[in-house]
């Protein structure tokens, strides 16, 4: 794996995907410890976090292994798209997180919630890399620690400038359009449409985009006229 233009790009798109996507993951982190003394509470965060690398490069190997199957990868850029959208209009999924009262408790509870609330991620993930695992492990050792330790920083900067959530989701919208185009069993469909390839991920990022942003500025008004 040589480190020329496209594999920095591979990861730089894996490595913001993550962190775009992961802001909920140290919530669960900081609630799963806050009961924890403070000489376990950063024991606790080392061992959960880095039990959840591992499982999730596990897991994301599995999906990149799955999109092999007819007409998954269409389905992936699909469930994509929606995961852009909840991201752009603020519809994230909600879980509860039992604060741990013990090392062991803390860490299953990171380990675990970080599975549940990972699936979008690794999807996500296992698309942009393109099948590649050493992609993805670098990625993800990278961004773990960026999230984890710079959480606070990252939600700020999100809440400050919602830029970045827009941004966040047309590299998402990228990616499933990427991973549309590259389903196999629709090729001969796609090929047959002159300037396709170039036109979905450009019509699919605006058009989703402006959805988004549309549904934004009627919840904002709502909230404002009550």
């Amino acid at each position: 794996m040589s480190l020329d233009y496209e594999t920095m790009l591979f990861i730089v798109k894996i490595i913001f995907i993550d962190i775009i996507l992961g802001g909920d993951n140290a919530v669960v982190i900081a609630l799963a410890c806050r009961r924890l003394p403070e000489r376990k509470r950063n024991k606790a965060i080392f061992l959960g976090t880095g039990i959840a690398v591992i499982v999730r490069i596990c897991l994301t190997a599995i999906v990149v292994s799955l999109l092999n199957i007819p007409f998954l990868l269409f389905a992936g850029g699909c469930f994509l798209i929606v995961i852009a959208f909840r991201l752009i209009t603020n519809r994230e999924e909600k879980i509860h997180v039992q604060a741990g009262t013990s090392l062991f408790i803390a860490v299953r509870t990171i380990v675990f919630a970080d599975i549940v609330m990972g699936l979008d991620n690794m999807l996500a993930i296992a698309g942009a890399a393109h099948g590649h695992i050493g992609y993805i492990a670098i990625g993800l050792l990278v961004s773990v620690p960026i999230i984890v330790w710079g959480s606070k920083l990252i939600l700020i900067a999100m809440e400050h400038f919602p830029v970045l959530v827009y941004l966040g989701g047309a590299v998402l919208l990228y990616t499933a359009s990427e991973m549309i185009l590259s389903e196999p069993k629709l090729l001969p469909l796609l090929s047959a449409v002159q300037g396709l390839a170039h036109l979905l991920p450009l019509v699919l990022i605006a058009s989703v985009l402006l959805l988004g942003w549309l549904m934004n500025l009627h919840t904002s008004r709502q909230v404002s006229e009550k």
